[in-house]
C-alpha cells in the first residue's frame, strides 16, 4: 500500500502500552493513530491523550465502520479475541493480535467454574475446531494476520537463531521460563476470561520462542521438525497461603493454575522444558536456554545486567519506570533499559508495519499462533489426565 498506515487500537491496558511504546520508536513511514476503544471510558480516554489517538470510544464497531483504518491491533483479554479477529478481517482490516490467539472460555451448559468443572480433553477438542475455523477465516480474508509474540523478535532470541542457522547446530534440549508474582489483570484468575492460568498467560512466550527456534534449526537442515508429544504438570499453590503469607504475591487464582511445567518431545528426539509461575518475587524472569551439540546459548530477556540502581526512598520516581512487577523501587534494582527493544516489541511492530506497507508475510503469523494454542491445550489435557498427550 502507499501512504500512511492508519491504526485502530482495542484495549487500554499493559499490552496496549507495550505496543504503543514500540510504535513510538517506528519512523520508517507515517503511521496515524486514529481510534482507540476499550470498555471503561476513563481508561480509554487517558490512553487516547497519552499516545495521541484522535478519537476514543467504548464500541468496537467504531473501528470496524471506520473506512480509514487499515489495521486493528487487538490488545484485549483473550476471551474476546476470536470474535474481534473474525469481525475485523471480515470488515477488510488487517489484524494484529496479542497472545494467546484464542482459548476455551465456556459453552452453554458448562458448569462454573469451568477451569475446575469442564474436561480439558473437551477443551482441547473444541480449541482445535476453533483454530481450524479461524484458519479458514484468515485464509479467505486476503488480509494480514500478525501474531504479537514479542519473544520471537527479541534481540537475544534472534541472535540465537542466527547462530543456530550459521553453525547448523542441533538443539538437543531447550529450557524457557516466564515467571512473576501474578498478574495485575482483574480477570487473570478466571478461566472463562483468560482460557487458563499462568501457562497460557506467561508460559506462551518462552513456548513460542522455542517452537520458533526449532523451526529455524529445521530450516537450516532443510527438513521438518514437529512437536510429537506433551507432558505437563500444573498446580494451584497460592490458595494454601494464609492472608499474611499471601501479602507479597498478586496471584488470586479461582479456577486456573498458578504454576506449570511442560515437557515437549520433538520429532528429532530433542526435548524442551517450559516453566511458568505466579509465585516469583523480585520482578519478572524471562529466559530461554539452548543446549546444542556444538554450542550453549543463554538468552536473558529480563532481568538484564546493563544497569543497577540503589534507592533509599522513592522521592521523585513516581513516573520513572524501573522494572516490571517490583513492589518497591527502593534498595538494589536492575532497571529495564529500552524494554520495548530488548523484549522484542519494537522489531515486532516494525515487522508488522512493513508487512502491511510492502505486502509480505510476518515472521510471527497465524501458523505460530495456531501451534502455540494447540500445544498449550495439549498441556492442559496432559496435566489433567496425568500422562503424555501425543500430537
Amino acid at each position: 500500500m502507499e501512504g500512511e498506515i492508519c491504526i485502530g487500537m482495542t484495549g487500554a491496558g499493559r499490552a496496549t502500552e507495550l505496543h504503543m511504546n514500540a510504535l513510538l520508536r517506528f519512523s520508517e513511514f507515517p503511521v496515524r493513530y486514529k481510534r482507540i476503544i476499550a470498555r471503561r471510558e476513563e481508561q480509554v480516554e487517558a490512553m487516547r491523550k497519552r499516545y495521541g489517538f484522535e478519537i476514543s470510544s467504548t464500541d468496537f464497531e467504531d473501528l470496524l465502520n471506520d473506512e480509514e483504518i487499515d489495521v486493528i491491533d487487538i490488545c484485549t483479554p483473550p476471551y474476546v479475541h476470536e470474535e474481534m479477529i473474525e469481525k475485523a478481517l471480515k470488515a477488510g482490516k488487517h489484524v494484529i493480535c496479542e497472545k494467546p490467539l484464542t482459548g476455551y472460555f465456556g459453552m452453554p451448559g458448562d458448569v462454573a467454574p469451568i477451569g475446575d468443572m469442564v474436561s480439558k480433553a473437551f477443551m482441547y477438542e473444541n480449541i482445535l475446531k476453533s483454530l481450524e475455523r479461524l484458519r479458514t477465516i484468515v485464509n479467505e480474508s486476503g488480509k494480514k494476520f500478525m501474531y504479537a509474540e514479542n519473544f520471537i523478535y527479541a534481540p537475544a532470541i534472534v541472535k540465537a537463531a542466527e547462530i543456530i542457522k550459521a553453525k547448523k547446530s542441533r538443539i538437543l534440549f531447550a529450557k524457557g521460563e516466564e515467571s512473576l508474582k501474578g498478574s495485575s489483570s482483574p480477570v487473570a484468575g478466571e478461566w472463562c476470561k483468560t482460557g487458563g492460568g499462568t501457562f497460557i498467560r506467561t508460559g506462551a512466550h518462552p513456548l513460542s520462542a522455542i517452537l520458533w527456534l526449532k523451526q529455524q534449526e529445521a530450516e537450516a537442515f532443510g527438513k521438518k521438525i514437529r512437536v510429537t508429544s506433551v507432558l505437563a504438570d500444573m498446580g494451584r499453590v497460592t490458595p494454601t497461603l494464609t492472608d499474611y503469607e499471601h501479602r507479597h504475591i498478586a496471584a488470586r487464582p479461582r479456577d486456573v493454575e498458578d504454576l506449570g511445567t511442560v515437557i515437549l518431545t520433538f520429532s528429532d528426539k530433542s526435548k524442551a522444558v517450559i516453566m511458568a509461575n505466579d509465585t516469583l518475587l523480585g520482578g519478572s524472569k524471562n529466559y530461554v536456554e539452548l543446549y546444542c551439540n556444538d554450542t550453549a546459548i543463554n538468552c536473558t530477556l529480563t532481568m538484564a545486567d546493563m544497569m543497577e540502581t540503589y534507592f533509599l526512598d522513592e522521592h521523585g520516581l513516581d513516573d520513572v519506570y524501573i522494572s516490571e512487577m517490583l513492589p518497591s523501587k527502593t534498595g538494589w534494582n536492575k532497571p529495564f533499559l529500552m524494554d520495548e527493544i530488548m523484549r522484542g516489541y519494537t522489531d515486532e511492530i516494525k515487522d508488522f508495519m512493513e508487512c502491511i506497507q510492502y505486502d509480505r508475510e510476518p515472521k510471527s503469523g497465524f501458523d505460530m499462533a495456531y501451534l502455540t494454542a494447540k500445544v498449550i491445550y495439549a498441556a492442559y489435557m496432559s496435566a489433567e489426565v496425568g500422562h503424555i498427550v501425543e500430537l
